[in-house]
C-alpha cells in the first residue's frame, strides 16, 4: 500500500505539472512578438515591405496612416527605383493586354484611368506630409490640387498614349471635385495627357459616397450608354472593385494612403 500511494502521488504530481505548464499560458512566458518599434535595420525594412505588399494585395484592414516606423521605408520606396520599376511593370502588363483586345470599331471600347497617383503624381505634396504618416487633410490637398503642379507618371503616360493609338476611348474617372475641373484639365494637358473622351469628377450628388460606390455607379452609367470597359487602371482598390467591373483591372502601387 505505501508503495502504491507513493507511485500515485508521483504520477499525480507529474500529470498536474505537465498539464499546467502545457495549457496555462500564465505560467510560462508567451512567445515574444516584436513590435515594429523594436526592430532596426534590415529587419525593420523587411517588416515594412511586408506591410506594403499586404496593402497592395488588399489584405490589410482599412487604415488611415502608414506605420510610424515605416516612414523612412515608404519615402525611400516612393522616391527610389523600386516604385518606378513597379509602375513600369504594371503599365507593361496593361499594354500587353490592350494589344490583345479586338475592338468593335463603334467607338464604345473603353479604358478607364484614375488620375491621382495613376496619371498624375502628388509626391511633392506627400513629401511635405511625411509620405502618409500624417492624417489626410482634404483642405490642404485641395490647395495643392489648385496649384496644378502635379507631374505625369511616365509609365502611365506611355500606357495612356498607347491605349489611345490602339483605338480605345479613354475615360478619366477621378474622386476630385467638379469645382476642380478647370485646374485638373490644365494640369493634365501640361503633363502631356490629351484627347481623352470623358473626364468624370464628383458632383454635389456624389460627395459623401465611398469611392467604391461612386466609381461603380459611374461605370454602370458607362455600360448603360453602351460602353464596353476593357481596362481600368487605378492606384486604389476602390478604383477597381465594386460592380460594373472592367474585363481587366490594373492596380498601380501606392503605400501612402488608402481610400475605401
Amino acid at each position: 500500500m505505501p508503495r502504491f500511494f507513493t507511485l500515485f502521488f508521483l504520477f499525480s504530481f507529474f500529470f498536474f505539472f505537465h498539464f499546467s505548464f502545457s495549457h496555462d499560458t500564465n505560467l510560462l512566458p508567451r512567445p515574444l512578438i516584436l513590435e515594429y518599434s523594436e526592430l532596426v535595420g534590415e529587419e525593420l525594412k523587411l517588416r515594412c515591405r511586408s506591410w506594403r505588399v499586404a496593402g497592395e494585395a488588399n489584405n490589410l484592414s482599412p487604415w488611415k496612416t502608414i506605420p510610424e516606423e515605416c516612414e523612412e521605408y515608404v519615402k525611400e520606396y516612393m522616391v527610389g527605383k523600386s516604385y518606378v520599376f513597379d509602375l513600369e511593370l504594371v503599365s507593361k502588363e496593361a499594354e500587353d493586354y490592350a494589344k490583345t483586345v479586338k475592338l468593335n470599331g463603334d467607338g464604345k471600347d473603353a479604358w478607364i484611368f484614375d488620375i491621382d497617383e495613376t496619371l498624375l503624381s502628388n509626391i511633392p505634396y506627400y513629401a511635405d506630409h511625411r509620405f502618409g504618416l500624417e492624417l489626410f487633410d482634404h483642405e490642404e490637398f485641395n490647395k495643392w490640387v489648385e496649384k496644378g503642379m502635379a507631374l505625369a507618371i511616365k509609365p502611365s503616360l506611355k500606357l495612356y498614349e498607347d491605349v489611345l493609338k490602339l483605338g480605345f476611348k479613354v475615360i478619366l474617372l477621378t474622386g476630385r471635385s467638379e469645382r476642380h475641373r478647370s485646374v485638373t484639365v490644365d494640369n493634365l494637358i501640361s503633363a502631356g495627357f490629351r484627347d481623352w473622351h470623358q473626364l468624370i469628377l464628383r458632383n454635389s450628388e456624389d460627395h459623401g459616397k465611398l469611392a467604391t460606390i461612386y466609381k461603380s455607379e459611374k461605370r454602370s452609367e458607362m455600360e448603360k450608354d453602351g460602353y464596353r470597359i476593357h481596362g481600368n487602371s487605378g492606384d486604389q482598390w476602390s478604383d477597381l472593385l465594386g460592380f460594373s467591373l472592367s474585363v481587366r483591372s490594373f492596380k498601380l502601387p501606392n503605400p501612402m494612403y488608402y481610400i475605401p
